[in-house]
C-alpha cells in the first residue's frame, strides 16, 4: 500500500474506516438493541440473540487482538534479525534483552539511527512503544502493518 504523505508518529496508526467504524458501531448498536430486547421482552429467542451479539462482538474484537499479536510475533522476528545485523558487536549479546514492545517501538528507526536508540532503550529501560516512537528522528514507514 503506497501513501502520498511520509508516514510520522502523528499518523502512522492504521485506521480502517469499515472496520474500526462501521462494523464496530453495527456491532455495539446490536448488542444494545438485543440487550434492550431481552430485558424488555424477555423470552428465550430474545436471550439467544443477545448471546449471539455478544459472541460476534467478541469474535470482533479477539480477531483484531489475535491479528496484532501475531504481526508483533512477525516484528520481534524482524527486528532482532535487523539489529544482529546493524547492532555493534558489544551490544549483540544483549539482543534477547529487548521487550516485545521496545522491539515494535524500534521498527520505525533508521538504520543509520537504530543502534543509538537501542542502546538507550536498553540503558535507560525504556518500556513504552509510544515513548520509544517518540525518540525516532528519522522514520522508516511501516505500510504493511495489520
Amino acid at each position: 500500500m503506497s501513501d502520498s504523505k511520509p508516514q510520522s508518529f502523528a499518523n502512522h496508526r492504521k485506521f480502517v474506516l469499515p472496520y474500526h467504524g462501521v462494523a464496530f458501531l453495527l456491532i455495539i448498536v446490536n448488542v444494545g438493541y438485543a440487550a434492550w430486547m431481552t430485558i424488555t421482552r424477555f423470552s428465550v429467542a430474545n436471550l439467544m440473540y443477545l448471546l449471539l451479539a455478544i459472541a460476534v462482538f467478541l469474535l470482533f474484537g479477539y480477531a483484531r487482538v489475535f491479528a496484532v499479536g501475531v504481526q508483533d510475533r512477525v516484528i520481534r522476528l524482524e527486528e532482532r534479525l535487523r539489529l544482529e545485523r546493524l547492532l555493534p558487536d558489544t551490544l549483540k549479546p544483549r539482543i534477547g534483552d529487548f521487550t516485545v514492545a521496545q522491539l515494535v517501538g524500534l521498527r520505525f528507526a533508521s538504520d543509520a539511527e537504530l543502534p543509538a536508540l537501542a542502546q538507550e532503550v536498553l540503558d535507560q529501560n525504556i518500556e513504552g512503544r509510544d515513548e520509544i516512537k517518540k525518540k525516532v528522528r528519522e522514520w522508516r514507514a511501516d505500510h504493511c502493518r495489520v
